[in-house]
């Protein structure tokens, strides 16, 4: 309102009278809000480099190199698709597994791994679990699917079969 007032002031002397005054007033003020849109839109709060931080949004929830290229023979198929675990039941259940489990989880952003505790650790459900951290749905959904692709990934590997010489 301030910039508006002094547009105003600024401006009354070229004020034609080809409108009325209040229009003339109202033009200021859209022209005022759309130069500080433009120029607020180039800038970012600190706040919002924390938040992108702590939900994890700077990292791919799966790794690109696990994909095929624009240029190979099925873009965005998986060029290495993920193992197949033998006997999974039984190597999740050793100490070792559970120890790369909870690294995994200990090392998420701070945002994904306060949902995947709420939700796979605590069984919470999706609606409880957004409540209870107040995010949306979908943020809930997003942050729950990186986290889970980073545990799977650092399960993977641990389970790979060991490679022969």
């Amino acid at each position: 309102m301030q910039d508006t007032w002094v547009g105003v002031l600024n401006g009354i002397d070229r004020f034609e009278g080809r409108s009325a005054l209040r229009t003339w007033i109202f033009q200021i003020l859209l022209n005022t809000a759309r130069t500080r849109g433009k120029r607020e839109k180039r800038t970012l709060p600190f706040s919002s480099f924390r938040r992108r931080a702590e939900e994890g949004r700077d990292e791919p929830a799966v790794d690109p190199d696990r994909f095929q290229g624009r240029r190979d023979d099925q873009p965005g198929a998986w060029a290495s698709p993920p193992a197949e675990w033998l006997e999974p039941e039984r190597k999740l259940a050793t100490d070792e597994s559970r120890r790369v489990l909870l690294e995994a989880i200990a090392g998420l952003p701070p945002r994904q791994r306060d949902v995947i505790v709420l939700r796979d650790v605590q069984g919470y459900t999706a609606e409880d679990a957004r409540n209870a951290l107040d995010i949306s749905e979908t943020n809930q959904r997003v942050l729950l699917h990186r986290a889970r692709s980073k545990v799977r990934a650092a399960l993977e590997k641990n389970l790979e079969p060991e490679l022969l010489p």
